[in-house]
């Protein structure tokens, strides 16, 4: 079994409950917006790192894909920043992985699990803090959503 950890839109700010649960990660999923080089060298310290660039994630990203295909045991993803963006055949993936509204999302279409972790950067708004966990196994998965406390004003 592979422990996942799915992040997005961080926009260059770490902070120390996704660092804890970075520790039990075996994989690392981010769907962009990453805003900084070095949050990318710090997540790979923790383990390895499937990511994509976000409309935010400007000239130091350049040699980061738009959007990522890659398998998880015997699972199959697609990734990319925004949903709109999504191709229309989505036939060889189980799991779609998206980020961009800030907002979590976690729903079944067309036999394929969608999933936006949300952000578990910098706060918008009244957003939620979020970030989701997945276990895979085989072609087997669950998947929980994490919410970080706010602070308070």
């Amino acid at each position: 079994m592979k422990h996942v950890v799915v992040l997005s839109d961080t926009h260059g700010l770490l902070r120390p409950e996704v660092l804890e649960y970075l520790k039990q990660a075996d994989i690392i999923l981010h769907a962009g917006d990453i805003n900084t080089q070095a949050i990318v060298n710090i997540l790979k310290t923790y383990a390895p790192l499937y990511i994509v660039r976000g409309n935010n994630d400007k000239e130091w990203a350049q040699d980061l894909p738009q959007s990522l295909a890659f398998s998880i045991e015997t699972l199959r993803f697609f990734m990319i920043h925004n949903k709109k963006d999504i191709p229309a055949d989505l036939s060889q993936a189980d799991v779609v992985i998206y980020g961009h509204s800030h907002k979590y999302a976690c729903e079944n279409r067309e036999g394929a699990l969608w999933l936006n972790p949300g952000s578990c950067g910098k706060r918008r708004f009244d957003q939620e803090i979020t970030l989701a966990l997945m276990d895979v196994e085989g072609s087997r998965f669950q998947v929980e959503k994490v919410v970080i406390p706010q602070e308070r004003k």
